[in-house]
């Protein structure tokens, strides 16, 4: 079925695209600048929550691109993706639709940090998207390249010095305005592109670079500080001219998992994906490395890359003399190209050359195009609110790597929150936040809003307070019923699959709970696994589901009229069980943050003249950072625990006043109207 429409929605991508004058007079409620990971998802969920959007990219065919490794998820990551999906976003399904290589990494440990991940089609992903974003309702798109966004004077009654009415294009002909505006442009804004000795303007290779008056009005315009980060890529190599019989076959899970809850199998057979394979460097590759420095000055640059996917050249230089694993990873199902995750490099093309085939499957390879370094602006986050949204300027947001992370899967959930939030504004709803007790993402974009960025981010299972709380498994119970009740972004299919859910998980737990037992007769129920006897204690179902050795599918053969119905659920029930006491002790602390959370602090607080004791190193932070809440002003670095105290009287006080006031107000009013009412009834 996506075959067959494919054509005709690229057809339709071309016809909307030559049509531009006529968006000059069009009022959108959201223009999405963008069609990376982070504007596809932007475009979509602002679209869902009912927004009138518009999405403008460069290039119509790049949509859903996959611009650096063909993969989707991994530890940590597999969560944002799970989470995304929970709250109707693409990136999941589109996994799900272009895997050819599903595993769950982590398996070894608990499944709380458990890595759903999968190798992708390339051509599959794009085309999913692609077809996805032409069948959405009110979302149209553009090609073309933004000049500059447009902005004029505030809303006086709303916080900021600025407020965004639209964009312009390049060409200096058209101006369309909007209501909000979502900035999602990569490594595009002022990007520069690094092989060797060379330097060339762009974001990506075989692209247009973007305008340089984007970065201006952000930097000039909007006083926003941005700074620059570095990233690079990979040389793609001819599949044929690998050995790869000299690498480590690595085969996928025999049972792929699929991203999305609403799918119970992937596109792909288990039998028909393709394998990866591992192989590492020697030293010949360092001596490459180091014999041709002189020649990269990328690597030569002081700019941050990303830490945790690092260059060989970078590796080499922290790591003398180790050997560093490569991934020979498939691009498609009928690609002829393998991604050698791990070498990514930006020394010239020879040089390249020269580098892999020290690497012993890789004796006679051919690269068919070269590596490359990427350097880009980007906007620190701490300037965001915790709804993506500029905080001096109404109606911008912001995602993906113009606030510093590194990652699809990082950009799209951001994409989403700001997609929504842009939608929510324009429409005039208020905008809504997400906690890090409640989500990945919450995690994600408090990380980002109150800490910044001093290297690209890029998501770890470690960064979660309560990660056994935030599992892979219940991301639709967590955020599904959210996104519907208080965003909008989910549909009502979704919804009511996830209620279904919940309802039955909730009447397995009840039917387990109700089988209580004392040891002598669990034992004599599951002779098989080792439950002592010595104890007099009774135990019921769910206790003997905490056990290591016991599964689901053992319970529900010992007590079929209680639980055979419930046996889809078979394994989400076995991690819940060997969650709940983890989760039952973080739920006091949960509620400590989530109060400390609901605390708001003005944006226009003047914390020099604030009446409270903070030294001038604290004021400084927080009139630098400006942090949303008192949660978000408890995890500034620099900020002491007497400063949160003192900051919380305040707080308290405050919110006392402002209480008093509303109340005296009401009655005064209340006061008024019965006045107006005995007039009305006075005899004239």
């Amino acid at each position: 079925m996506l075959r067959k429409k494919l054509p005709f929605l690229r057809s339709l991508l071309s016809s909307v695209s030559r049509h531009v004058g006529h968006l000059a007079g069009h009022q959108y409620d959201v223009i999405v600048v963008g069609g990376g990971h982070a504007g596809t998802e932007a475009a979509a969920a602002a679209a869902r929550v009912g927004a009138e959007t518009l999405l403008i990219t460069q290039k119509i065919h790049t949509i859903g691109a996959l611009s650096c490794n063909p993969s989707l998820g991994g530890v940590g990551k597999g969560q944002l993706v799970k989470e995304v999906d929970a709250l109707d976003g693409l990136c999941g399904r589109a996994g799900d639709w272009a895997g050819i290589h599903f595993s769950i990494l982590n398996r070894r440990k608990g499944p709380a940090v458990w890595g759903p991940r999968a190798q992708l089609d390339r051509q599959r992903y794009r085309d999913f998207i692609q077809s996805e974003l032409l069948s959405t309702p009110r979302l149209t798109v553009l090609e073309g390249s933004v000049e500059e966004l447009l902005v004029t004077e505030p809303n006086p009654e709303e916080p900021g010095h600025h407020r965004v009415t639209g964009i312009r294009l390049a060409n200096g002909s058209h101006a369309i305005s909007a209501r909000s505006v979502v900035l999602t442009t990569g490594t595009f804004l002022s990007g520069s592109l690094f092989v060797g000795q060379t330097t060339s303007p762009g974001g990506r290779i075989g692209d247009a670079p973007s305008s340089a008056g984007l970065s201006h009005t952000l930097r000039e315009r909007l006083g926003l500080r941005t700074g620059r980060l570095r990233t690079g890529t990979p040389p793609r190599i001819v599949k044929d001219s690998v050995d790869l019989s000299l690498a480590k076959l690595h085969l996928p899970d025999s049972h792929p998992t699929p991203f999305s809850f609403l799918n119970t199998h992937t596109h792909c057979k288990p039998e028909e994906q393709l394998p990866c394979y591992l192989t590492f460097t020697t030293p010949g590759v360092e001596r490459v490395v180091r014999e041709s420095l002189q020649l990269n000055c990328h690597i030569q640059q002081d700019t941050k890359g990303p830490r945790y996917c690092p260059s060989i050249e970078s590796r080499v230089l922290r790591f003398p003399g180790r050997s560093h694993q490569v991934w020979l990873e498939p691009e498609g199902v009928t690609s002829d190209l393998l991604y050698p995750q791990g070498l990514s490099m930006t020394m010239p093309p020879d040089i390249q050359l020269r580098l892999i085939r020290e690497i012993p499957p890789m004796r006679r390879a051919e690269i068919h195009t070269p590596g490359y370094g990427v350097q880009y602006d980007f906007v620190c986050p701490t300037q965001l609110s915790p709804a993506l949204q500029v905080k001096s300027t109404q109606g911008l947001f912001l995602a993906g790597q113009i606030n510093g992370t590194t990652g699809y899967e990082e950009a799209a959930a951001q994409g989403l929150w700001a997609g929504a939030n842009a939608a929510r504004w324009a429409l005039s709803m208020p905008t809504v936040t997400l906690s890090r007790t409640e989500s990945y993402i919450g995690v994600l974009i408090d990380d980002l809003v109150s800490r910044g960025v001093t290297e690209p981010y890029r998501m770890f299972t470690s960064r979660a307070e309560f990660r056994t709380s935030l599992r892979p498994d219940n991301a639709d119970l967590r955020l599904t019923p959210k996104g519907f009740e208080e965003v909008g972004c989910v549909s009502s299919v979704r919804y009511q699959e996830s209620l279904r859910v919940r309802n039955s998980l909730q009447d397995a737990l009840t039917a387990l709970q109700a089988l209580f037992l004392s040891t002598s007769s669990w034992k004599k129920k599951l002779p098989s696994v080792p439950i002592s006897e010595t104890k007099s204690t009774l135990l019921t179902g769910l206790d003997l589901l905490q056990y290591n050795d016991v599964t689901f599918e053992m319970l529900a053969s010992a007590f079929p009229e209680s639980l055979s119905s419930y046996m889809e659920f078979a394994q989400r029930l076995k991690i819940e069980a060997v969650y709940k006491p983890h989760c039952d002790l973080n739920k006091k602390e949960i509620e400590r943050i989530q109060r400390e959370e609901n605390m708001s602090l003005p944006q226009d607080i003047d914390y020099f003249s604030l009446p409270v004791s903070l030294s001038d190193e604290v004021r400084e932070i927080l009139d630098r950072v400006r942090p949303s809440t008192l949660g978000a002003a408890t995890r500034l670095e620099g900020i002491t625990p007497a400063a949160v105290v003192n900051l919380l009287n305040y707080v308290r006080v405050t919110e006392k006043k402002k209480e008093t006031h509303r109340n005296q107000r009401h009655q005064e009013a209340q006061r008024d109207e019965e006045l107006c009412a005995n007039s009305a009834s006075s005899p004239q």
